[in-house]
Formats: structure tokens, C-alpha cells, sequence
């Protein structure tokens, strides 16, 4: 019995060139950052190294805090005293990158599908920026916090994909067993193979290469669960 669905953010419900949001991602935040002394080159490297070490945190911190440690070790104590300029680039300039994404109409009607059905809704985008990031981008397909029941985040992330624990961590704080959840993703690499190999039954998805059909798999696929 199928009680939960987990949604992958970027190329999923969200369309997106991934290089060209990264690039743009960077330039605002490095427009953002350069008033404060920070060097373009340098803090894109450290970010990159922060991302890094999210990327292979073997849970014993949250991602949050690998990140921040990896700041710290390059900018020393400044760091987190500045931390509260990242949480203000978070809060406004961050809604800029919207310019670098693309639109889709269905992302709403598919989780609005998945909550009229009575099922969890988790948005299991890969937890490398804070919960303000991923609510913000979520918001640029129409959804909101509110259309979520868990969103994964640095800071309530121990893992990061493709390790299968942060699948697992997933399924452990929302009570759930692999064979009561489903997963849309856009990566073979990052959504399906890690969730597949605990046992989640997975659907491969790219709002990037198709714009209508995946959406409508999605929806076909949810009015048929448990039916």
C-alpha cells in the first residue's frame, strides 16, 4: 500500500538547464558577496568544496554544518559571522535565478493530484541548499511549503544523493518502509538507481527534454496507486 511520493525538484517538476542555472546562481551570488570582500573565484571554489563535502557526508553532521566547516576552514571565523548575508541572498536575491529556469503548469495539478489521493507529499530535491532555497524554487512551478509535508534540506539532511542513506533517512523520520513509497526523479544516477537498491519503486522522469509528457506519466501513474 503506496502512502507516500516523493518528488524530485530540478528536472522534475522544475525545467531547467542545470549549467546555465548554475552559472547564473553563481554570478548573482557572487554580486551579492563581492561588497563584503569575498573573491569571486575563491568563493565559487569553496562553495564547490562545500557542495563536495555534502555530497560525501557520512552522517555524523548535517549538511549544514559540513558546509559551514568547510567555510570556516577557508575564511576562518568571518565566515559565520557573514553567514547572516548567505541567509539574506536566500531571502531576496535568490528569487532572481527563477530567469534561468523554465515554467510548467502540471507541477501543481501533479502534487495536488498526489494530496487529493491522501498521499504524503515529499519533496526529496537533493539537500544541498538551505529550506528557504528549495521552498523558493518550488515556488517557481507554482508550489509551496504548504503543498509539501517534508521538504529535505541542508539542515535537516544528513546525506546527500546519490547515497542511498539519504533515501533511507527519508523513509526513518517519516515512518515509512520503501514498499509504501514512490519516487518521480529526472537522474538514473541520483534518484533512480540509490532509491531502487532499498527498495522504492521508481519512475524516471525529464521535464527538460519533454515538457508534457512526463507530466502526464506522472499523473497517470498516481491516479492508479492502490487501485
Amino acid at each position: 500500500m503506496i502512502k507516500a511520493i516523493l518528488f524530485d525538484l530540478d528536472n522534475t517538476l522544475l525545467p531547467m538547464d542545470e549549467d546555465k542555472f548554475t552559472k547564473g546562481y553563481f554570478a548573482i551570488l557572487c554580486k551579492k558577496l563581492e561588497p563584503f570582500g569575498y573573491n569571486s573565484e575563491t568563493l565559487v571554489n569553496t562553495i564547490w568544496a562545500g557542495t563536495n563535502a555534502m555530497i560525501k557526508n557520512d552522517g555524523t553532521i548535517t549538511n549544514e554544518e559540513a558546509f559551514w566547516r568547510v567555510f570556516e576552514k577557508q575564511y576562518g571565523e568571518r565566515s559565520l559571522k557573514d553567514k547572516k548575508v548567505f541567509d539574506e541572498f536566500y531571502q531576496v536575491d535568490f528569487s532572481n535565478t527563477k530567469m534561468f529556469c523554465g515554467e510548467n503548469e502540471c507541477a501543481k495539478q501533479v502534487v495536488d493530484m498526489a494530496k487529493a489521493r491522501g498521499f504524503k507529499t515529499i519533496l526529496s530535491s537533493n539537500p544541498i541548499f538551505p529550506k528557504l532555497a528549495m521552498v523558493t524554487r518550488a515556488g517557481f512551478v507554482g508550489l509551496g511549503e504548504q503543498d509539501f509535508d517534508y521538504i529535505t534540506s541542508y539542515e535537516n539532511s544528513h546525506y546527500s544523493k546519490p547515497n542511498p542513506k539519504y533515501f533511507e533517512e527519508i523513509l526513518k523520520i517519516n515512518n515509512l518502509k520503501p514498499d509504501e513509497v514512490i519516487l518521480f526523479g529526472n537522474s538514473q544516477e541520483e534518484d533512480i538507481q540509490p532509491a531502487t537498491s532499498i527498495g522504492i519503486k521508481s519512475y524516471l522522469v525529464s521535464g527538460e527534454t519533454n515538457k508534457t509528457l512526463p507530466y502526464k506519466t506522472m499523473l497517470n501513474v498516481i491516479n492508479k496507486i492502490n487501485s
